[in-house]
């Protein structure tokens, strides 16, 4: 589902397929970082944005807590998730774990038509980091994870690919609190890199590179952990 108004619920979508585009939506936003790290999703204005009831509203934030992506507090509702430094670690590690089996499984499959649709996604994806504004920002952080989910896409594992989508969206919540540059959204030509050893056949090279790539979005993360301190320690300091 788009973010955009044209793309809202009618009532006649009170469906479990409305409950998957508004939990898409919401994640589309998640990864775009439109919607940051402790936003308050309350069931009332997600209902009213979608144009459905609270109960749809609130089965897609629950959808989206089992995600990892909202967290859902008794008696203060639903925020975007806030992730601690040891869950941004595991999120990479398990990044690490997975991709270069995808890229395996992609490597077996995977069709000239399908590197040239890379490669077309790799060319938006430059012509994005060279506009300015918010918005092209926005979709440039898309068009990266896209990259990642379509390689997913291309390894024919529709449990893969949804994990993928998770794993994306999870790093995107990551980077928006802990990221020090715009290293941090993906390196452009790391993932022509990436590509070019998938065209060559060469699959070893391609994980090695794809590896590379997570450590390298990783290093660019402020992990440290910080002293947290009461009202009047925060004040005397």
């Amino acid at each position: 589902m788009n973010s955009s108004a044209d793309g809202l619920l009618t009532p006649s979508d009170l469906t479990e397929n409305g409950t998957q585009q508004i939990r898409d939506a919401i994640r589309d936003a998640i990864v775009e970082r439109r919607l940051a790290p402790g936003t308050k999703l309350s069931e009332s204005d997600v209902g009213g944005l979608f144009n459905v009831s609270r109960t749809l509203a609130r089965a897609a934030l629950q959808a989206l807590s089992y995600e990892g992506l909202v967290s859902v507090e008794k008696n203060r509702g639903a925020f975007v998730a806030y992730p601690s430094p040891e869950e941004a670690r595991q999120i990479f590690a398990a990044r690490r774990l997975v991709e270069p089996g995808i890229l395996k499984s992609a490597a077996e499959r995977i069709t000239p038509a399908e590197i040239k649709q890379l490669r077309q996604l790799l060319v938006e994806e430059g012509r994005l980091m060279n506009e300015r504004g918010q918005s092209a920002r926005r979709a440039e952080i898309k068009a990266s994870g896209d990259f990642h989910l379509m390689l997913a896409s291309f390894s024919g594992n529709l449990i893969m690919q949804r994990f993928m989508e998770e794993l994306v969206a999870r790093s995107s919540l990551v980077i928006a609190l802990y990221g020090q540059s715009s290293a941090s959204s993906c390196g452009h030509s790391e993932h022509g890199d990436i590509i070019t050893a998938l065209e060559r056949k060469d699959v070893d090279k391609a994980c090695d590179l794809m590896l590379h790539h997570i450590a390298h979005i990783e290093a660019d993360l402020d992990l440290r952990e910080r002293k947290s301190f009461g009202l009047r320690e925060a004040f005397e300091r």
